[in-house]
């Protein structure tokens, strides 16, 4: 049933970050809220389609030795103790956990690429195209999406599936950025393929 439009088997659609601390602590709660449901829209439609899914997380060991002092917005997440492996917070939003068989991807930097095995993963299955979402906007899916471009991946951000805190900045990114390198399409028009 998959399709995308022709190369639906080397599709892959990445769900990034969606972990309740970033969507507490990033964002404003209604904000939060609307890119979890599209999000979750999409995430539902990718699954009864058959498209291969994967989850990334940032995630840290006890102690965050990973976290160097010189790095100012993962030292304020260990300061603040808010992702403490295994507790409620580092856990992804209920409504878009992962099914036993979707990857989860855990990262220790901001982008999903970087010291991970998503690469990997990716080439495994001949993975060519990646639809992007995740929070936010101008950290993961920036990033992420930069060190996807410079492999030499097909991309498409799912805008509104995507959120900020800074809507300046997403807006920049979702309009005039990503397109110059890349695909950018609305969560109504990724559903309307996949139910195609």
């Amino acid at each position: 049933m998959v399709n995308i439009e022709s190369g639906g088997a080397r599709t892959a659609f990445i769900f990034m970050d969606f972990q309740n601390y970033i969507l507490k602590n990033f964002l404003p709660p209604e904000t939060a809220e609307q890119v979890v449901g599209r999000a979750g829209d999409v995430l539902v439609a990718a699954r009864k389609a058959g498209c291969f899914i994967i989850h990334v997380a940032v995630c840290f060991r006890p102690g965050y030795p990973e976290i160097s002092r010189r790095n100012r917005m993962f030292s304020w997440i260990r300061d603040s103790d808010m992702a403490r492996p295994d507790s409620h917070d580092i856990a992804i939003d209920a409504r878009l956990a992962p099914q036993p068989e979707e990857p989860v991807v855990q990262k220790r930097r901001i982008g999903a690429f970087g010291g991970t095995d998503l690469d990997m993963i990716l080439r495994a299955r001949g993975v060519e195209r990646l639809f992007l979402s995740g929070v936010a906007t101008s950290h993961v899916v920036l990033t992420t999406f930069n060190q996807a471009f410079d492999l030499d991946y097909d991309l498409t951000v799912i805008h509104d599936a995507c959120a900020d805190g800074d809507e300046t900045a997403h807006a920049f990114l979702t309009e005039t950025f990503f397109p110059k390198l890349g695909g950018v399409r609305s969560s109504r028009d990724v559903l309307a393929t996949l139910e195609d």
